[in-house]
């Protein structure tokens, strides 16, 4: 095959393969940008898991199969989803944890943040202190429209379920609430004409904590719009335009007047700083009343003021929130370094906002100064385990200090997974120094609300053993792959090589070989022609016959020396054999081939240069030696394989015939596989040609593309007999 072929197949290989990688990627990509990929969607709550939702803001945590958000923060959201699905409903029941405040879902989210109507998107929620269902979009600013909820309803109210759904088509958004999802639903819609056309699925509450389950998502169409507006009591004609999307007139929409906000609780006067509790314990077991915000609310209760933080024993559970302002009135217990309220009354004052982490390190943390405290710090972790009730337990360092994080179950089981041992992380918490906790293995340990209260700061540095172990058969692969890659090309290019020789093999055939011939037969015709008694004219003749039938073998000789034949390693002694056997065809030169070692696969470029070699060193000792005999022995050894060719001919002498153009080529044919060759003789001793080739490391013989015995055979059967005439003609 000429070079020029090969080169037009691989270039079109070429493009194949850039081809179908590109029309792969294109693929990939509107497979990930698709609208109904991951649809329908439903969540996995009820098992435990809640993988793919992403907090911003709010305490979540999965409790009993609902995920729950106890803070009254202000714009609390969770999401989940493709930023590219577009048209598709969202349903599940939502229960409100608090008075004043709404909780609900989000579609078409995107650009999230953490913070206040911090997103671009929708929202619907269920509000109880109008009574009404809120539609809302957001984008960075707010803007809403309330719809009452129909007379059929009850109203409604803080610890009950609602089944809530939102439908998205096209620029038409239609909310739905009920009781019970066989009750008749009111339905509120309108039309945004500057909608908001794709985006994600979320959770969120506003100055209210929330409780959601079994939320489903599914595709809609304009045959769902038709079903849902067929149902239940609208609120607002569907044609209804959204209002005007210039937040800057419409963040803070007035109530009605007949809504009635709670109002706060009259506190104690009796309340006393939480950090005097130690020295009011300390003077006389009674009663105390402290007034704070709620920090914690599982597996314990922490309230929190501006001087300290302390736990609370409920005499009769009340639902709390975080951020829940409270005063709670009990028995004052001492502990190692705070104080407990046991049988303790609690009355919500007001629901509030909750505070933020008080920054310590680890040293501080674990003098006691801060229990009770909710705080946040940082530490690498060293390892992670589940304890009792499935609750997650995070061992950390920072220095010399260690402490430990204890995360309810829920949320935090995905962690498990995804927190790498000896990142660098940042959690926040109630700092506790209970031995109950701390199982006196740490100082102190730190009960984290939710998952959402961990922030990785820096992953496991790159140099630890696994990644270094890593690394290192990465590093192997690669300079196997880039071997690989050079043996790739090494053989492309000697095929190449091989290719050229062919050619010009053909061509010496085609031109030099048969001229030659041509005129072989033009002197013997002119000497049939001439007459006898023209005796020197045919010595003329005779002696011009002679040079050219020499010129004619080897231009034979060098046609066979350029054509690639194909040889298989382990046939390389039979080859030469044959090769020798057809040099001293019709002689008494007996040749003799012996091995020695077990024989190595070799690959094609040292197979075919030791026989190249080995070829002209047989040719150049049956035409100048005269030897008796010729001796042929292939040595293998581990890491090498070594070729003597050795004759008892007349012998030179080496100074003579090491600038020999046959000896220059052998050498550098022995140059070409970092073989070593060696010519050693004297006159009336003979001559040994010894070629040792090293081997390289893992030579396969099946990486290679494999010679022909057939086509050697053929070659060694067209080495003509040194010195006896034939006619001129070619067979081949």
């Amino acid at each position: 095959m000429k070079p020029s072929l090969i080169s037009s197949r691989r270039a079109l290989l070429g493009s194949l393969a850039v081809t179908i990688l590109t029309l792969g990627t294109i693929g990939l990509i509107a497979h990930l940008q698709s609208p109904t990929r991951g649809l329908p969607y439903f969540d996995s709550f009820a098992t435990g898991k809640a993988e793919g939702w992403q907090a911003f803001g709010g305490t979540w945590a999965l409790v009993s199969g609902v995920m729950r958000n106890d803070s009254d923060e202000r714009g609390a959201k969770l999401l989940t989803g493709s930023a590219y699905w577009e048209d598709y409903s969202i349903e599940g029941d939502v229960m409100l944890l608090g008075l004043d405040g709404d909780a609900g879902f989000i579609v078409r989210s995107s650009n999230e943040e953490e913070g206040v109507d911090a997103y671009d998107g929708y929202y619907v929620g269920l509000r109880s202190r109008d009574n009404s269902i809120v539609l809302g979009r957001a984008g960075y600013g707010w803007a809403e429209r309330s719809f009452p909820m129909s007379a059929s309803q009850d109203s409604m109210q803080v610890l009950h379920w609602y089944h809530l759904k939102v439908l998205v088509n096209g620029c038409r958004l239609i909310a739905s609430a009920s009781i019970t999802t066989a009750a008749a639903p009111t339905l509120a819609s309108f039309i945004d004409d500057d909608c908001i056309r794709r985006g994600r699925i979320g959770l969120r509450s506003y100055r209210s904590g929330g409780a959601w389950r079994s939320i489903v998502v599914r595709l809609a169409t304009q045959h769902d719009v038709d079903q849902m507006l067929a149902r239940g009591n609208i609120r607002d004609a569907p044609s209804t335009p959204f209002p005007s999307t210039d937040f800057s007139d419409l963040s803070n929409p007035s109530l009605p007047s007949s809504v009635d906000l709670p109002q706060p609780s009259t506190p104690d006067p009796g309340t006393i700083p939480i950090t005097n509790l130690r020295l009011y314990a300390l003077t006389k077991p009674a009663k105390a009343t402290v007034r704070g915000l709620v920090t914690l609310t599982a597996p314990a209760i922490y309230v929190q003021d501006s001087t300290g933080g302390v736990a609370v024993q409920q005499a009769m559970p009340k639902r709390l929130k975080v951020g829940d302002e409270v005063e709670a009135s009990g028995d004052v217990r001492h502990d190692a370094f705070s104080s407990i309220l046991e049988h303790a009354m609690v009355r919500v004052l007001w629901e509030g906002t909750p505070i933020p982490a008080v920054s310590v390190t680890p040293f501080q943390a674990s003098t006691g100064a801060f229990d009770a405290t909710f705080i946040e710090v940082e530490g690498h972790l060293r390892r992670k385990a589940y304890g009792l009730g499935d609750s997650l337990i995070l061992d950390f360092d920072a220095g010399s200090q260690s402490f430990r994080a204890i995360l309810n179950p829920g949320r935090s089981s995905y962690l498990y997974r995804e927190l790498k041992l000896d990142s660098l992380l940042r959690v926040r918490g109630i700092a506790v120094a209970d031995s109950a906790y701390t199982g006196n293995l740490t100082p102190f340990a730190v009960l984290v609300r939710s998952s959402d209260d961990i922030d990785v700061l820096a992953g496991p540095p790159w140099w630890s053993a696994g990644h270094l172990v890593i690394m290192s058969i990465g590093l192997l692969i690669l300079a196997l792959s880039a071997n690989l890659l050079y043996q790739r090309i090494e053989n492309w290019r000697l095929h190449a090589v091989v290719e050229e020789r062919e050619r010009l093999a053909y061509e010496m055939h085609d031109t030099l070989a048969q001229s030659v011939a041509g005129i072989g037969f033009q002197l013997e015709a002119i000497r049939v022609a001439l007459p006898k008694q023209l005796t020197s004219v045919h010595q003329q003749l005779d002696l011009a016959s002679q040079f050219v039938r020499h010129s004619h073998a080897e231009a034979r000789r060098s046609v066979d020396m350029l054509r690639p034949h194909q040889l298989e390693s382990e046939d390389l002694l039979n080859a030469l054999s044959n090769c020798a056997d057809r040099l001293v065809a019709g002689s008494s030169v007996k040749v003799i081939a012996s091995s020695t070692g077990d024989a190595h696969p070799l690959t094609l470029r040292i197979a075919d240069t030791l026989f190249r070699i080995g070829q002209e060193a047989l040719a150049n000792a049956v035409r100048h030696a005269e030897p008796k005999s010729l001796a042929i022995t292939l040595e293998y050894e581990k890491n090498l394989v070594r070729l003597l060719i050795d004759d008892n001919g007349r012998g030179f002498v080496e100074q003579q015939n090491q600038h020999s153009l046959g000896v220059l080529g052998m050498r550098k044919r022995a140059m070409s596989i970092s073989a070593n060759l060696e010519v050693r003789s004297s006159p009336g001793e003979g001559t040994v040609v010894i070629v040792t080739a090293p081997l390289p490391p893992r030579a396969t013989f099946g990486s290679w593309p494999a010679f022909s015995w057939k086509l050697l055979k053929e070659s060694a059967r067209n080495v003509k007999p040194v010195g006896k005439s034939y006619p001129y003609t070619d067979s081949r």
